[in-house]
């Protein structure tokens, strides 16, 4: 190699080896950063489905439970509150469910797998309240034609035995059904659609 010439061979092995060393440190940088983002195993478990032992659940009594962070109430219905519901569809804003709050099983008058049994998010579709469960009827303190429900006091939105929303209150849809199924009569899931195992 005479002087002033340039060795291009060693200056592409320079510029390779850089690039493949920058590269490296890059994706170890950038590891930490990305790991950071992915859920905790906390929030992992909050999303994961969740069992509920339902033998003790009454007629006419409600349970809580968490699930992703929200209350999800089951009610278990008795037969005359059954029979309510079905006088209420000429008050009710949505009374077929044709909007998306509920999954496609559960698109039907009483918004549920089984009869008996009601499993909402219990959370207000307003502005995220929580309403108080009110099974009782009538109750001329919250509507004249109350047959029972949940009534939200924050903004006065009233729901029926089945989450459905009325008509000419603030709150526009029915109140949400989580996905869920039923493994026995005792034992409900909550956050796995029915049909999964």
């Amino acid at each position: 190699m005479t002087k002033g010439s340039v060795d291009t061979s060693r200056r592409r092995f320079l510029t390779r080896a850089t690039v493949a060393v920058g590269g490296a440190g890059a994706a170890v940088a950038l590891y930490p950063f990305l790991a950071s983002m992915a859920p905790s195993e906390r929030a992992q478990a909050a999303g994961a489905p969740v069992e509920v032992d339902i033998s003790a659940l009454a007629p006419g009594e409600r349970l809580t439970q968490e699930w992703r962070g929200r209350p999800v109430w089951i009610v278990r219905r008795t037969e005359e509150m059954l029979e309510r519901l079905r006088t209420q569809e000429i008050n009710l804003r949505d009374p077929e469910s044709r909007q998306e709050q509920q999954p496609e099983y559960a698109r039907n008058e009483l918004r549920s797998v089984r009869d008996e049994y009601l499993v909402l998010v219990g959370i207000c579709t307003h502005l995220g309240c929580s309403p108080l469960y009110r099974p009782d009827a009538p109750a001329p303190e919250i509507r004249d034609d109350w047959t029972g429900g949940f009534y939200c006091p924050c903004h006065g939105s009233y729901f029926d035995l089945a989450g459905r929303v009325y008509a000419g209150v603030p709150a526009q849809l029915n109140m949400a059904v989580p996905p869920h199924r039923y493994v026995n009569d005792t034992l409900l899931v909550i956050g796995e659609d029915k049909g999964e195992a």
